[in-house]
């Protein structure tokens, strides 16, 4: 399909720069089947039925942004997927300026050397040293915001807190699970009040997330691989929630694209450990999952295009204008969607 189809306008002032307070006061777009409500998150346990399950996502957030030098060059780095104990792959900024061999300083006692460059232009550091790496990042990294918020607000102190999502447990991430960041403690017991209930997996979330679709045609674009795990008793509940006339609600993209990687043409949700690069356009026929909440996408990104392929591309344009229209806030710390494409779709 053609990239273009995914395009819409999108005001610059609706870019969320902080999220609601509390969590759960945030607006949420409800399409329930054809129809179309706004709403706010607090009232998601009056939009789903007893006996559905929601899906969260577990991963945690590490600090792996990283600023160093490589002799007197000013090199950025940006981790976004494991390779080894103490190897990063990671997007790095003045990359015409490193090369394979190069040591690069990060401070405070950190350093990594880059290997080799790969295909998307990313490097691979290898981490010196004999401690763990996530405690190199501890003294070394900052929060890995999203570019759209980082180049308009830098990095606050509350990020390290608003960025993590309460079920944050797997660390990972080098990007969160946006759609979970609107629940709270409250909620929970509200949902499970209402007989909806809730379950984990983890998926880390790589910065490949934020690139541009870059290609004119969605044939072409290539998905970055992220790692994920669906265990047998998670993967048992989902199929009882099913088997029982409960839907599967995934809480977020991420968690969405690690339930269809598991599931088979029968619809049976197994066991999974390894890496997804699972890219939905419109035409994929969804076997896993019964329904989403995520938040608001960018124009042209593989994100949109899967909300498309859930509920339809015009389906998806016109509540997106709506949602522009009605002042609703958008990406990582804007507001949600709830998506229910109904029992015939």
């Amino acid at each position: 399909m053609n990239v273009d189809l995914f395009d819409f306008a999108l005001p610059n002032d609706r870019i969320a720069l902080h999220p609601a307070a509390p969590r759960d006061a945030a607006r949420m777009l409800v399409l329930d089947g054809e129809a179309t409500r706004d709403a706010e998150v607090r009232d998601l346990p009056g939009c789903l039925r007893a006996g559905d399950l929601l899906v969260f996502n577990d991963t945690r957030v590490i600090p792996a942004q990283l600023e160093g030098r490589r002799g007197e060059a000013r090199i950025g780095a940006t981790l976004h997927k494991r390779e080894g104990p103490r190897r990063w792959r990671a997007f790095i900024r003045n990359a015409k300026r490193l090369r394979d061999g190069d040591v690069i300083d990060f401070g405070a006692g950190v350093a990594a050397t880059a290997g080799e460059r790969g295909e998307d232009g990313s490097f691979v550091l290898d981490f010196a040293g004999d401690e763990p790496v996530e405690l190199l990042l501890e003294r070394a990294g900052r929060m890995p915001l999203p570019p759209y918020i980082a180049q308009k607000r830098g990095i606050e102190a509350r990020d390290a807190d608003d960025y993590q999502t309460m079920f944050a447990n797997e660390p990972g991430a080098v990007a969160a699970p946006t759609a979970a960041l609107h629940f709270t403690p409250g909620l929970i017991a509200a949902l499970e009040a209402a007989g909806i209930g809730h379950a984990t997996l983890t998926l880390h979330v790589g910065a490949g997330t934020f690139l541009p679709v870059k290609a004119d045609d969605t044939a072409d674009h290539r998905m970055h691989a992220e790692w994920g795990r669906i265990d047998q008793a998670t993967a048992d509940r989902l199929n009882a929630t099913r088997a029982a006339g409960g839907r599967i609600i995934a809480v977020g993209t991420t968690s969405l694209r690690l339930i269809e990687s598991a599931s088979g043409e029968d619809r049976i949700v197994r066991p999974f450990e390894g890496d997804t690069a699972i890219f939905i356009t419109p035409g994929y026929r969804f076997r896993g999952i019964d329904g989403l909440m995520t938040n608001f996408h960018l124009p042209r990104s593989t994100l949109f295009m899967l909300v498309s392929a859930l509920m339809g591309l015009e389906r998806m344009q016109a509540a997106y204008a709506h949602a522009i229209a009605a002042g609703y806030r958008f990406y990582s710390y804007g507001d949600a969607s709830l998506l229910l494409p109904g029992d015939d779709a």
